[in-house]
């Protein structure tokens, strides 16, 4: 991608944040590399979920091989395809079935997270309803009735499902608000919309809904969204979660089993064709999914759900279409790739300001391999990381000898962590530590 200016901004995020060894949010088109059967694959998804279809993907890698990296990749092209995408990591306080609060969590972190095109970054959920209201609007002037009942007609098929009816109303409180210049009034319909209301008490009295986005609604909440942003004007919603090793680490099988039933009530959902313009990507590690202890295939009903295919095992080929997608690892050759375009996003764009010429980046590929063998390139998290190192010595340092700097480079190993028995509350400082 060379010859192609990198805005500063990007350019800066993408370093920080390889440097902290985190995906990048924005510029991820600079660096992406390989794994092209399974974009297509996820393309596909996509394209399903645009006509009203629905997707179930649980994206399995090892740790530090590039999962994080691939649901942005993925994510980014849906907001290309106009769909609404909602992320979030799992973690002690967040999960996708609990009584503690924890659902709630989850649920307000990805409306925190709520992304369309023209907003990639989140915090765009006011953005949807507003649009929503627009498109109200136009259909009122058009059909010359009055915006309420306009509204009122574009949410009913919301009312039909479980949470609907409070739903609508809450959209009508935050119009109503809008009408009225009541910012207090808008701010409270957008708190409920995030699940940020704790008590019913509390939201009969600013909205007059019985009803809150609570653990027990979560599922129920997003596939009321998804029916929103299409009445927006959008192609449906993405939900991608992230993490999912936080589930394997509970200590309560009760817990884990509540869990997983919720996981096989989305699958089946999406396989069945009774969820609409919805789609589900989950990133989790092989332990996550095939421990027969703790994993999914210790809950029979997903294990027959998720289980490879088999002749795709006999002929030593991967099944694209599965529900669980394992990720390919980078060959030699991609990650040689990955390096020349870092390089390239160091230099902003400009090949005439390249630090190091391509022997140095086969030098440190070598260093790599000799060091940690194959790991550099089937869990490249801390190769990138170190190759960063090394461009900020070297931008900082011109006067030091490259090849100096690569013999003293230390690459450390990727440690799983989903095999530790260590509690979920514990201070686990791998568990936000992902590429």
């Amino acid at each position: 991608m060379s010859g192609i200016k990198i805005r500063t901004r990007e350019k800066d995020a993408i370093i920080q944040s390889l440097k902290s060894g985190v995906t990048p949010k924005i510029g991820i088109q600079h660096i992406q590399v390989g794994r092209g059967k399974e974009l297509q694959a996820l393309h596909k998804d996509i394209e399903r979920v645009c006509g009203g279809g629905s997707a179930f993907r649980l994206i399995i890698g090892d740790y530090g091989s590039g999962k994080t990296f691939f649901l942005s990749v993925v994510r980014s092209i849906a907001l290309e395809k106009m769909l609404v995408t909602v992320n979030a990591d799992l973690s002690p306080d967040r999960r996708i079935q609990a009584s503690g609060g924890q659902a709630r969590n989850l649920y307000s972190e990805l409306m925190r997270n709520i992304s369309t095109r023209t907003k990639p970054d989140g915090n765009a959920l006011s953005t949807i309803v507003e649009k929503f209201i627009t498109l109200a609007r136009q259909e009122a002037d058009q059909k010359d009735i009055d915006v309420t009942e306009s509204i009122q007609t574009r949410l009913q098929a919301l009312t039909e499902l479980v949470g609907g009816y409070d739903f609508a109303k809450v959209i009508e409180a935050y119009w109503q608000g809008h009408e009225a210049g009541d910012e207090h009034l808008k701010s409270n319909a957008i708190r409920w919309l995030r699940a940020e209301y704790t008590t019913k008490t509390d939201a009969k009295n600013d909205l007059g809904v019985r009803t809150i986005i609570s653990d027990d609604h979560f599922y129920d909440a997003l596939k009321l969204m998804s029916l929103f942003v299409q009445q927006a004007g959008y192609n449906g919603l993405l939900v991608n979660l992230d993490e999912m090793v936080n589930l394997y680490k509970l200590h309560s099988t009760q817990a884990r089993t509540s869990n997983y039933e919720q996981i096989l009530r989305i699958l089946n959902d999406c396989l069945q064709g009774s969820a609409e313009n919805l789609g589900f990507l989950l990133g989790g590690t092989p332990e996550f999914l095939l421990d027969p202890r703790k994993g999914l295939y210790s809950y029979d009903a997903l294990q027959t759900r998720l289980a490879e295919n088999s002749f795709a095992n006999r002929a030593g080929v991967i099944d694209y279409s599965s529900p669980a997608l394992h990720l390919a690892s980078l060959t030699p050759e991609e990650l040689f790739i990955l390096l020349k375009n870092l390089r390239n996003v160091f230099a902003g764009g400009d090949s005439t300001k390249y630090l190091i010429d391509d022997s140095a980046l086969k030098s440190f590929l070598d260093h790599c391999n000799k060091t940690i063998g194959n790991a550099y390139f089937t869990t490249p998290r801390n190769t990138i990381k170190a190759f960063i190192d090394l461009l900020s010595v070297l931008e900082q340092n011109p006067q030091l000898d490259w090849q100096n700097l690569i013999e003293d480079t230390t690459i450390a190993i990727e440690t799983p962590s989903d095999i530790d028995d260590e509690p979920l509350n514990s201070d686990d400082g791998l568990a936000s530590f992902k590429l």
